[in-house]
């Protein structure tokens, strides 16, 4: 998979692309922009309903990319040109953050309600047990029911934000759920977001500077600590601010081990380590 000239090119028949028009979206992204990835889910009965609802001309938001439940994929605005898709957000110091980032959206109907022995989504459409995942958002405390990803739609994700990644001078993968927290919940824990950008920006070892007693800073507006390595582990303080000084003292699964005024784990993408 590639890019040319603002849009997805296959040359390996794996991967079925549909180019939709969404003229509403027309402002280009500044020098070295897009630098930024933003996952979504679209919390919609299919991808091609979302696709073509996002290109409509009423609807205030949109996206680059929508990834069916089968790989299919749906691109509606080019590379090049801002969409509508991060809202009111923050991270890294900057706001509004659809003029920085890509925004993918992922087919998958978002939280869920036990009914019976079936799940129901918000719009009415019921799913069988083995599409439900019962677990807790990184931003909650409880947890509830999730409609699960497809390997395939996991896989057909990678495989784009990869392509970007070749083209684009990436260095942010984040989920809706880290740049506007409290307002948005997607892409959910359903979605291996730590696993995946961790995959994906830090391929090699090579890739990232020595850590053991390195100086950091928390680039997310709001960076959860943990007892453990992971986001099952329970929070054991309030949430750390965008810029607080952390000392890494060990990293573990894509999870770096801190001490600032409390020592627990954070996920390691918020934290940027000062070489020098």
């Amino acid at each position: 998979m590639e890019i040319d000239s603002n849009f997805l090119l296959l040359e390996d028949g794996l991967h079925q692309v549909t180019k939709l028009s969404c003229t509403k979206n027309s402002v280009k992204f500044g020098p070295g922009l897009p630098d930024t990835i933003v996952i979504h889910y679209t919390a919609g009965s299919s991808a091609a309903s979302s696709a073509h609802y996002l290109c409509r001309d009423d609807v205030k938001a949109s996206a680059h990319i929508v990834i069916g439940r089968n790989g299919e994929i749906y691109q509606l605005v080019p590379f090049d040109t801002i969409a509508w898709h991060a809202g009111v957000s923050a991270y890294g110091g900057r706001t509004l953050l659809n003029q920085y980032a890509i925004g993918i959206e992922l087919d998958n109907a978002g939280v869920l309600t036990k009914v019976g022995n079936e799940f129901q989504a918000w719009f009415g459409t019921k799913y069988p047990a083995n599409e439900a995942v019962y677990a807790t958002h990184r931003n909650e405390t409880k947890p509830r029911y999730w409609q699960a990803y497809t390997d395939r739609q996991i896989e057909v994700c990678h495989d784009v934000c990869e392509a970007l990644i070749k083209k684009f001078s990436i260095n942010n993968i984040v989920g809706h759920e880290e740049i506007a927290p409290g307002r948005k919940q997607d892409p959910g824990p359903a979605f291996p977001l730590d696993s995946f950008r961790e995959s994906l920006l830090f391929k090699n070892e090579s890739d990232t500077p020595n850590i053991v007693n390195a100086k950091g800073e928390v680039s997310a507006n709001l960076l959860n600590i943990r007892s453990g390595a992971g986001v099952n582990f329970d929070k054991i303080a309030k949430p750390l601010a965008a810029g607080t000084k952390v000392k890494v003292l060990e990293e573990r699964d894509g999870w770096y081990r801190i001490t600032t005024t409390i020592e627990g784990w954070v996920s390691k993408s918020h934290v940027t380590i000062k070489t020098k």
